[in-house]
Formats: C-alpha cells, sequence, structure tokens
C-alpha cells in the first residue's frame, strides 16, 4: 500500500477583488515547483445581515441594514514536493486574506 499526500487549501475574505488575487499568487507558486492542481473552486458565499434602529428611543421604523459577505475559495494541489511546501509558507499574501492549509493522506491499496 502507498499513501498519497493531497494539500487542502480553503481561502477567506470579504472582498472578491482580494481573494482572486490571492488564490492566482497561491496557484502561480504552486504550478513552479511542478505541483498538479484543482481548482480555484469558489464555495458558497455566506451573508450575515444586521439590522440597526437609527433612532434611539422612539421611531422604531427607522432602521439601517448591513450586510457582510464573505468569499471563499478552495484548492487543492495534488503531488506537493517539500519544495512546494516550502514556497507555500514563504508567500506573503495581500491583507485581509484567511487561509487554512490542511494536509490530506489517502492510502491505495
Amino acid at each position: 500500500m502507498s499513501s498519497k499526500q493531497k494539500i487542502r487549501i480553503k481561502i477567506k475574505s470579504f472582498d472578491h477583488k482580494v481573494i482572486d488575487e490571492a488564490a492566482k499568487l497561491i496557484i502561480d507558486t504552486a504550478e513552479k515547483t511542478g505541483a498538479i492542481i484543482a481548482g480555484p473552486i469558489p464555495l458558497p458565499m455566506r451573508v450575515e445581515k444586521f439590522t440597526v434602529n437609527t433612532s434611539t428611543f422612539v421611531h422604531k421604523d427607522s432602521r439601517d441594514q448591513y450586510e457582510i459577505r464573505t468569499h471563499k475559495r478552495l484548492i487543492d494541489i495534488r503531488e506537493s514536493t517539500p519544495k512546494t511546501i516550502e514556497s507555500l509558507s514563504n508567500l506573503s499574501l495581500p491583507a485581509g486574506v484567511d487561509i487554512e492549509i490542511k494536509m490530506i493522506t489517502s492510502e491505495e491499496k
């Protein structure tokens, strides 16, 4: 039996332009080291809505509504080398991007 290693990267951001830029940077870096890449796969956007009363006490009908949109992308890197992992850890991503990296090992018969 041999075990295959896969890196799964989840990226989250409030701005869709910044998240696309970060995904392109990760993909370019991984491709330079010779890894096989699947993605970026857009995941469902999470929308949080908030309603706030503008008046302090009496006028309940006057309200403001705000929303926060969280964009997510998923990138799978297969057949990664130690050079790939090293170059991804030294990568500087733009501000406002949350990144989550998981190592997945699957055994084949």
